[in-house]
Order: C-alpha cells, then structure tokens, then sequence
C-alpha cells in the first residue's frame, strides 16, 4: 500500500514548487506529496487516489486560482476524502474569506503566505493535523470494492462469484456515503452497478464473470493447445484429480465455470470429513485443495465454460462457449450436480434478490435479526440451517417428509435439535413468493391437508434436488435417464459393450462409453453423493487415465 498522500495545489508555478520542497522536506519518508496546477487538475488527481483505495492525509489549496478557488475545491474534495484535513494558503487581504471557509467546508487551518521559516510557521500546524488525522485515519484496504444496491440482482452475482473463488473484497451501497464517493469518483451513476474497483484503481461497470476473473488474478486462458489430461469441474472430484494427476507428471488443466469447489465449496460447515475432527468450511477444503494442485504444477481456468467434447484421433477436443477449444489425451468429466430450480409461482422474479440457491456466505451477515427460510432435508441444508442460525433470529426449515432421519447425518439432526433458533417444518413446501423489489412474502403449503399460509419472509434458500449438467454431452457419451454419466461395468449389457466402443476391452470402472473420457464425483450414475468419496473417485479417476496412456 503506497503511503497516505498530502496534495498541494497553486496555480503559481513558484509557489506551488515552494509548498511540495517544504512538505517533502520534512515529511517525504511518510507521506506522498502530489501537486496539481488547478483545482480540476486535483480533483481528477484524487479520484484516481480513491479509485486505487489510498489514502490522503492534507488537502494545502491556494484560495485565489482562477476557475476553481481553493475554498471550492476543498468543498468538492470533502466528497472524496471527508477525513482528510482541510488547510487554506491565503494572503492577508483574503483573511476573511479564509474564516469564512471554516464553516463552509469544515477548514482545519489557513496559512497565511509566505509561510517562512517552515519551522515556525509551516511544520508545527502540519505536526498538529496529521497527528489528528492519524489517530483516526479514514480506512483505506487493499482489496477489490464492490458498490451496488441491497436487493440488485446483478450486484449479488459479482458478490458471490468474487466470494465463492475467495477474493477479498469490501462491499458498498451505492446510498452510503463511502459507495456513492466511489461511484462519484468513477463517473459512475448508482443506476449503473454494480460498479467494481480493483486493487490497481480500475473500475468496471456490471463486469462480466471473465473480465472479473481476469482483473482480479484468476487465470482465464490456458498456456498450452495439448494436455496429458483435462479436468472438467472444478468440485472434490475435480480437485483431487488435479492434484494427483499434476503430482504424478502428468501435465493437468482442470477447468472450471464459476469456482473451486463446486457444492461443497458453499458448505459453511464439514465435520464428517476425515482428519478435520473440529470440522472444515467447504471454502477452506476448497482453499487448500487448489493451492495443493498449483504447488504440483496443475493449471486452473476460471470462468470457462465447455460445450462440446468430440474424438479427434488420439486426442480429446473440448470446445469453449467462447468458439475456442483445448485437446487433451484423456479427460476428467467432474462436473457435479446443481440444485433443481423451485417451480413456485413468484419465485423466479426474486432470484439473487431475496431468493438464492445453495448457501452463500455474502448474504449471512444481512439476515442479522430477521427470518430465515430453508427448503430442503439433506445435509446441505442443515448445515446452512446451523450457519444462519448464527444470525438470523429465527431459522426456518421446510422439509417435505415427517422427519430429517431419511435424508440427513445424525450429528447434524442432533446439532439441528440443540439450536433453539431452529425450527424445523414438517410436510411443509413453498407454494409461491411475492413482494416488490425484493423477495417479502411466501405462500407455504401443508401437503397433507393442502391448507396454506402467508409469512413475511425475505430470506429464502433453496438446497433440493441434484441435476447434473450434461445436457452439453448429448450423443457424446452415454448418460441414464436423470443425466447422469454411465461408466465401467455399467455400459456393458448382456456381454455386448456400449455402441461406437473401439477398444478390445471393456471400459476401465470409472470411463464413459467414449474411451479416453472419465466421470467422476456426482456426476456419475449411482456414485455416492459425499465429498469424500468425490475426492477418491477423482483420484481413482487419475490412475485409470495412466493406464489408458500406457495402452495408447
């Protein structure tokens, strides 16, 4: 983080030198000193401060510069830098006006000029105010900033994919002071967000999920047209073949729509996961599984999405929404499960404003003292249950059956049952949403007796079903009738192995009906849906491609 930054501004070239030698003489180890020629010259100078999250300590302007006085822009400055001490360099005859300005723009000082010796006259007041401004300095971070609007769509969507692949960042209304200085200092109007500032000072408007990425340090692009193996999915599965297939020389490119870690990558909470007794955030295996496949060598694409796997000889083709494509000579099909969409009446209009699936950590700390409500029965949803807990005054759990014992580990029904902020619903679904700009009403029906119930509600998360995303694998490989990746012993029916099979010898157990080509984690027909076994299978799935390249 570069120094905080005392900005001098005088149209008089001489004087304007005289203050910047005097400052930097006694400050220059601390302190930046920045000059500008014109009171517009400093303003665009101070934007670019703020766009980049520095910090400025003094504001020293001439009173008497022709199109902006020094009293105008300290009153324009004070929008962007309202912590930073405001000092006004005026000759005697405008000593009035100077007094005048300590009501207008909250002035902490004016000097009259010439100002010599410095050690009378300059030094001791500068001493007073940067003490002052340092014993309550205005924050400045080095991480991303994000200004949008609480129920905006588009904004939760750059706050989730920014959280969901770990990238700090501080989140701004647009209707608070600090969010509405940037968007100010951007040009940016608060019907335009969401607006994101990198840690170099670049603004964005409404980015899309590649130029993020790209901005932000996510690797976009690969280094090379040909791989040893390709990974698709960047979840348990996906990551454990990374690290073993890079760890074990084989050159790796695991590629990935939004972030590592797939589903679990939202859990708030792991406990059953072996070596982790006190337990582990879906976000933190999610962590220390990437960092352990780049320590081996393995490249990781972000925001690249794949449409279409063919044969081309030898090699695997995989084509990119974008029309480019990567071959490989084996690949790793690890492209996990989504939550099924809830087919409500109003539910569609509220999603990203009020209405999310799976758990996102970004909105937690929001539901502080309000409602919160839960569709599903599965351990994804009792552990959100468990987080939100934390905030929430009251968690709602909608479960369609009598009771969580079918669908959920025991530690956590036991963990839900000691949480007195949890209640959980039996026979209960949602029937439909309303509300205005954002999600504030839900329709709940009992499916027993079909009665319904209005709650006020702006909180609703959704953890039900698991649909794979195949539909892009159509005729390509063979899939059963959910979707889901057939493989090994599976695709041999009465002794005869899978149409278009060219191989002498059955599929290895994890390869698909496309030789070369592997599924592993929740992709794959009748794999166990837990993050432990994903991570075996994507390891498994590594030790079947070495035996496919030694046969090639």
């Amino acid at each position: 983080m570069a120094n905080p930054a005392i900005v001098t501004v005088d149209d008089d070239p001489v004087v304007s030198r005289a203050v910047a030698r005097d400052v930097r003489r006694r400050y220059g180890d601390r302190y930046r000193v920045v000059r500008a020629g014109s009171g517009a010259e400093a303003l665009d100078t101070l934007r670019e401060i703020k766009l980049r999250g520095e910090q400025v300590a003094v504001l020293l302007a001439d009173h008497r510069m022709p199109a902006m006085t020094g009293i105008e822009f300290l009153e324009a400055a004070m929008d962007l830098f309202p912590a930073a001490r405001r000092v006004l360099l005026t000759a005697y005859a405008d000593t009035e006006a100077a007094i005048d300005a300590i009501n207008l723009v909250d002035l902490d000082h004016y000097l009259l000029k010439p100002w010599h010796p410095p050690e009378e006259k300059l030094y001791p007041m500068l001493d007073t105010l940067l003490d002052a401004w340092s014993a309550s300095p205005e924050a400045a971070t080095a991480e991303v900033r994000v200004v949008g609007h609480r129920w905006s769509a588009p904004s939760f969507a750059v706050r989730d994919f920014l959280a969901r692949n770990l990238v700090p960042f501080r989140w701004l209304l647009a209707d608070e002071p600090e969010g509405a200085r940037l968007l100010a200092a951007a040009g940016v109007s608060a019907a335009e967000v969401p607006l994101v500032v990198t840690t170099e000072g670049k603004a964005l408007v409404a980015p899309a999920e590649a130029e993020l990425a790209g901005l932000v340090g996510l690797r976009v692009a690969p280094t090379a047209d040909l791989y040893d193996l390709v990974i698709v999915g960047g979840g348990p599965a996906g990551l454990g073949a990374a690290v073993y297939g890079a760890s074990e020389g084989l050159r790796t490119v695991l590629v990935e729509r939004r972030a590592a870690g797939g589903q679990a990558g939202q859990s708030s909470r792991i406990e059953n996961y072996l070596g982790f007794p006190d337990g582990v955030s879906g976000a933190q295996l999610a962590d220390r599984a990437r960092r352990q496949a780049l320590k081996f060598g393995a490249e990781l694409l972000s925001t690249r999405e794949v449409v279409g796997l063919e044969g081309a000889g030898a090699a695997r083709l995989l084509r990119f929404g974008d029309g480019t494509s990567l071959a490989a000579h084996s690949v790793v099909l690890a492209t996990g499960v989504t939550y099924r969409v809830l087919d409500a009446p109003g539910l569609a209009d509220f999603t990203g404003r009020g209405v999310f699936y799976g758990s996102t950590a970004t909105e937690a700390p929001s539901c502080v003292d309000q409602d919160v409500y839960i569709v599903g029965g599965a351990n994804s949803a009792g552990q959100a249950a468990v987080h939100f807990s934390r905030y929430a005054s009251r968690v709602h759990l909608l479960i369609r059956g009598a009771d969580l014992t079918a669908s959920m580990s025991r530690y956590l029904i036991d963990q839900l049952d000691r949480i007195d902020r949890i209640t959980v619903h039996p026979h209960t679904v949602v029937a439909g949403g309303a509300g205005d700009d954002h999600l504030q009403r839900l329709t709940l029906r009992d499916t027993r007796t079909g009665d319904t119930r209005d709650v006020d509600a702006s909180w609703l998360f959704i953890f039900i079903g698991a649909e794979p995303r195949t539909d892009w694998l159509d005729g390509v490989v063979a899939r059963d009738g959910r979707g889901f990746i057939v493989t090994g012993p599976d695709l041999v029916s009465a002794g005869r192995r899978p149409p278009g099979w060219t191989l002498d010898r059955d599929p290895y157990h994890l390869e698909s009906s496309l030789p070369g080509v592997f599924a592993a984690g929740d992709v794959r027909a009748e794999s166990v849906k837990r993050v432990a076994s994903a991570v075996g299978e994507g390891a498994m799935a590594v030790s079947l491609v070495h035996r496919y390249l030694e046969a090639q």
